[in-house]
Parts: C-alpha cells; structure tokens; sequence
C-alpha cells in the first residue's frame, strides 16, 4: 500500500465506494466522474504506479483486469454494443492517480478515440 495512494485508500476501505467487483487479486467500483453510461475502474491489489511496473510476475493481475472488466461488461449488457477498456500510463496520457488501473467505459456510442 502506498500512504497517499487514493486507490489504496479505497481498497483498504478508508474512502468509501460502490463495490462492483472483487476477489482476490482486484477490485472495481464507478468512477467518480464517469466519461460513459457505464464507466468502472478495475485496481489490482497490488500498488504498482504504472504500465511501465508490469513485471513478468505481473503479468497474470493485468490480464485477470482485462478479463475481468469483460465479464462485467457482459453483466452490465454493454458487450454487444461495445466498449472501450483504457489504461492511462502518466500525466500526458491523463493518468491522474498512480495506481496502476483499467477503465470500462460503454453504454453509448463513444466517438472517435482510437
């Protein structure tokens, strides 16, 4: 756990939030300021700032997000549709809290980002 983590403060339940999934290696819940209909940030327990900290050995955290953020995104019925899933890497790619995570985004035609 990093101290002034925002992330880790949510997942050790000291800032409170709207639970939509969690096991053992991640959590997720609504982002406070969502971009989409549907718009949920998956965290690995494990604090690592970045893309740039994906190590071999975290590898499996990084994949179980994207597989996990599908499956949600089936729950939620946003999968036929589509969806965007999106993992800011620092202040130019918009990454705002350094904790390694994953947006869901979907519910309605997202435009033009590539």
């Amino acid at each position: 756990m990093s101290a002034d983590c925002l992330f880790c403060k949510i997942l050790h339940k000291e800032i409170p939030s709207t639970k939509v999934y969690e096991d053992e290696l991640c959590y997720a819940f609504p982002d406070i300021a969502p971009k989409a209909p549907v718009h949920i940030i998956f965290v690995p327990k494990e604090h690592f700032a970045s893309s740039l900290e994906i190590t071999e050995a975290r590898e499996k955290v990084v994949g179980h997000l994207a597989r996990v953020a599908a499956q949600v995104a089936k729950e939620k019925g946003i999968d036929e549709g589509g969806f965007r899933l999106v993992m800011n890497t620092n202040a130019h790619a918009g990454q705002t809290v350094f904790h390694l995570h994953l947006h869901l985004l979907g519910g309605s035609p997202l435009g033009g980002m590539v």
